[in-house]
């Protein structure tokens, strides 16, 4: 069975960057700003609504359902780690 790490800590870094930390050690800081397209993502282009993320099935997520899956996130973290 292939192991899934999960986001266990957020942390608000700016715009739309998150610092994310994720069950298996990998962590760094991601820019969510290339997964605002569509309606679901529109009110978190206001960074006051940005700002409202919390955990939830170990991704982030937001109050009106929005949400960014965890294997992507860990990816993106990864890259952004090696570069």
């Amino acid at each position: 069975m292939h192991f899934l790490p999960t986001v266990i800590r957020a942390e608000y870094r700016g715009e739309y960057r998150i610092y994310l930390e994720f069950s298996d050690g990998v962590e760094n800081t991601v820019d969510f700003s290339q997964w605002l397209d569509g309606p679901v993502f529109e009110p978190l282009k206001s960074p006051q609504y940005f700002q409202r993320f919390f955990l939830d099935g170990g991704t982030v997520a937001w109050p009106n359902g929005a949400d960014v899956a965890p294997e992507t996130l860990h990816e993106q973290a990864k890259a952004s780690q090696a570069a």
